[in-house]
């Protein structure tokens, strides 16, 4: 429909003799003011050299010669706004597709036919599991579920530094402990890796005899040196299995994942040869950028250091090399945090300046993150332990938990419950800002089931499904037939399917929370004054049509968020 209109709209200025590149159109705030709204009288009133009102007079007035299908009427506000009003016709026939598309109602064609690898997490080895790789991973597979359900077929992808400095803190952490690993858990025995990591990180700052330890392990660990190897592949493995739980707690199941260990050569390789070629430069022995040269924006970095390590821009270059050697894909799209926006541009611009028949860099998109802060402004978790993602997720589910002691519940039914609604509160403060702000999470409002939280959006649903059942027993059927005056909860409804594709087009999953918030706001006031499963009210079917309607809306909404559902809450 919003096509239609649009389409109609310059039809009708190309009548009048004017031609616009673009038709903005929007849902005015007030639903009473019409379905969409359009300021192109006022854009287009200049160059036409009229009065944004006589000229919206005229536009309205081609209009209604040939008015879009499903527009009941056209009007006109203030300076030269034009409303739409759709017709309940339109919106009978938009929920009865909603009830016969079930799961698959909203999919648009936007990416139909294309491959699309989203790389998103990137945890390290012998690291902590950290608030920002959490932050990543609820971002990134949001994204992910947002373009498969435009038609795309997705490669989740998973970049983890498995070698580097970090390592080499970790391993002289655990030998400076006895060079073994406790038993335990696999989170466990992970935790105990993350806290030698940070021990002998603190060192790393303090004591230079450390420091020349450390460095020292470093260069044996690039060697493969085999005395260190054993420790290092268990230590690794480790911590790649206490991700895995957390993965499969967060609802994310990759496909490939790549190390830096492996792209570490193969970046080399690829910078030696095209400073050969003429993209890189030496300087002072190291092999440099000169990004500037392509880009007054871009400055120059070391792509290989003057000792012939490969940083992590000679580890990108072998990286994305690799994954369009394997994949090939339309789109690579790669979420990191927003530190790392300047140095991503600049490893792109040498990726178009090395492939420029290839056009890698043209399928390549960055979108960033930003930092989560916290309400109470303590960094710590309720243990004393700093917070990691790790750790916030497993504060929140305990703290659900807590609140859900009285209910006569079996244990597993409540842990499972805690889980679920514990990764949605978390999930929905970070998608709820757009990408790339900071987000302050106050754990409390997060798990509040009164409005703007992902257990808002989990209860609105269940509620509903809970009349459905009513319904159900009490011999109703959903029915389109006999409806009442249309309410602005069937108005929301059909708005799904495009803000799923703006979701895409964006790159913003926000927009999804945003207006899952407002539906779910709407059913409860629905919820509140109607009569849904009265078997004596002749519109109770038409209603719980519209309540089915909902529930299918809200179900779609929350999977593209990554939001499960509890059976019950």
């Amino acid at each position: 429909m919003e096509e239609t209109i649009r389409q109609s709209i310059k039809t009708a200025l190309a009548t009048l003799g004017i031609t616009v590149e673009t038709v903005v159109l929007e849902h005015p705030g007030d639903m009473v003011h019409g379905d969409y709204a359009t300021n192109i009288a006022l854009v287009a009133a200049k160059t036409a050299g009229k009065n944004p009102r006589a000229l919206a007079e005229e536009i309205v007035a081609e209009l209604g010669k040939n008015t879009p299908a499903g527009v009941a009427s056209i009007d006109i506000a203030g300076p030269g706004f034009i409303n739409f009003h759709l017709a309940p016709e339109f919106f009978i026939q938009e929920l009865k597709t909603v009830l016969e598309n079930g799961d698959t109602y909203g999919r648009g064609r936007a990416l139909t036919g294309q491959k699309v690898m989203v790389e998103y997490t990137q945890p390290n080895p012998f690291k902590p599991f950290h608030i920002g790789h959490l932050m990543s991973n609820a971002i990134g597979e949001s994204l992910a579920r947002v373009v498969e359900f435009q038609g795309a077929s997705v490669i989740r992808a998973n970049y983890q530094g498995d070698i580097g400095l970090h390592v080499a803190k970790a391993m002289y952490g655990i030998m400076q402990k006895g060079g073994t690993y406790p038993t335990g858990s696999v989170a466990e025995i992970a935790n105990y890796i993350g806290t030698c990591y940070s021990d002998a990180s603190t060192l790393y700052e303090d004591d230079p005899q450390a420091k020349e330890a450390i460095d020292a392990l470093n260069k044996r660990l690039y060697a493969h040196d085999v005395e260190l190897w054993p420790l290092y592949e268990e230590g690794k493995k480790i911590t790649l299995e206490a991700f895995e739980e957390l993965y499969k707690m967060l609802g994310t199941k990759f496909d490939v994942y790549y190390f830096e260990s492996a792209m570490a050569e193969a970046g080399t390789k690829l910078v030696r040869e095209f400073l050969d070629k003429g993209v890189f430069e030496l300087s002072d022995g190291a092999i440099v950028f000169h990004a500037e040269k392509y880009d007054p924006r871009l400055h120059t970095r070391v792509f290989l250091t003057s000792a012939g390590l490969a940083p992590y821009e000679a580890k990108e270059i072998g990286l994305t090399v690799q994954k369009f050697a394997d994949y090939d894909p339309d789109i690579s799209l790669v979420d990191t945090a927003t530190e790392q926006k300047d140095y991503m541009a600049v490893v792109t611009e040498a990726i178009r300046q090395m492939f420029p028949a290839q056009k890698y860099a043209e399928r390549m998109i960055h979108v960033t993150h930003g930092m989560m802060r916290f309400a109470s402004g303590k960094m710590s978790s309720r243990k004393g332990n700093v917070i990691t993602g790790e750790s916030l997720i497993r504060d929140t589910v305990a703290l659900i938990g807590e609140k859900m002691q009285e209910r006569e519940w079996s244990d597993e039914e409540k842990k499972r419950v805690a889980e679920i609604v514990g990764v949605a509160s978390i999930k929905y403060s970070i998608l709820r800002s757009k990408i790339g702000s900071d987000i302050i999470y106050d754990p409390e409002k997060s798990i509040s089931t009164e409005g703007d939280s992902g257990p808002y959006l989990q209860y609105s649903l269940t509620r509903a499904h809970s009349v459905l059942e009513k319904a159900k027993s009490a011999g109703l059927r959903a029915s389109l037939a006999v409806p009442n005056e249309i309410k602005s909860l069937e108005k929301m409804i059909v708005r799904f399917p495009e803000v799923a594709l703006r979701a895409w087009t964006e790159r913003e999953p926000h927009h999804i929370v945003t207006y899952l918030t407002e539906l779910a706001a709407l059913f409860g006031a629905f919820y509140a004054t109607e009569k849904i499963a009265d078997a004596d009210d002749t519109a109770s079917p038409y209603r719980v049509a519209v309540v089915e309607a909902f529930a299918t809306t809200m179900k779609n909404g929350l999977y593209l968020l990554g939001i499960s559902i509890p059976s019950k809450m």
